[in-house]
């Protein structure tokens, strides 16, 4: 003789988990991770396509302070073509040609020079010379000391 088996609804009245563990896993909403940003660490998948959004990709990964080996390099650069398209902002127009004075800079190759220009700089890459030498100006590398 069968005997009928009553719901486990029926049978679970007092708990408030009814056999599953946590409450939130038996809201029928999958495992959210808790509230907010919580479960957002470096190994997190569940919630991956809102920190991509929110943080635009930083958010995981290292970043901040590096060790003493890496350093960043903070040299100020700056390429021969945002020298011939900021002219004005840079040069002085000579009976030589035009002198620019970037004493803190390193002049990168990237461009190309039409005018005759006279760059003093800190300094400077093989190419910007080679086509500033080709335009008929010069790069003049000066060489600052610090005193200690």
């Amino acid at each position: 003789m069968k005997i009928k088996k009553t719901k486990k609804s029926k049978k679970m009245r007092g708990s408030a988990t009814h056999r599953r563990g946590a409450r939130k896993k038996g809201k029928g909403k999958g495992h959210k991770g808790g509230k907010g940003m919580a479960g957002t660490g470096k190994r997190s998948g569940q919630k991956i396509t809102l920190i991509t959004k929110l943080y635009h990709g930083k958010y995981f990964g290292k970043q901040g302070i590096t060790s003493r080996k890496t350093k960043k390099d903070k040299r100020k650069r700056i390429n021969l073509r945002d020298i011939v398209i900021n002219l004005e902002k840079y040069g002085k127009k000579t009976g030589n040609g035009i002198e620019i004075n970037l004493p803190d800079y390193k002049v990168l190759g990237e461009g190309e020079v039409k005018e005759k220009l006279i760059i003093k700089t800190k300094e400077a890459s093989k190419s910007a010379i080679e086509k500033v030498r080709k335009a008929g100006g010069e790069i003049l590398i000066q060489n600052i000391k610090k005193s200690i």
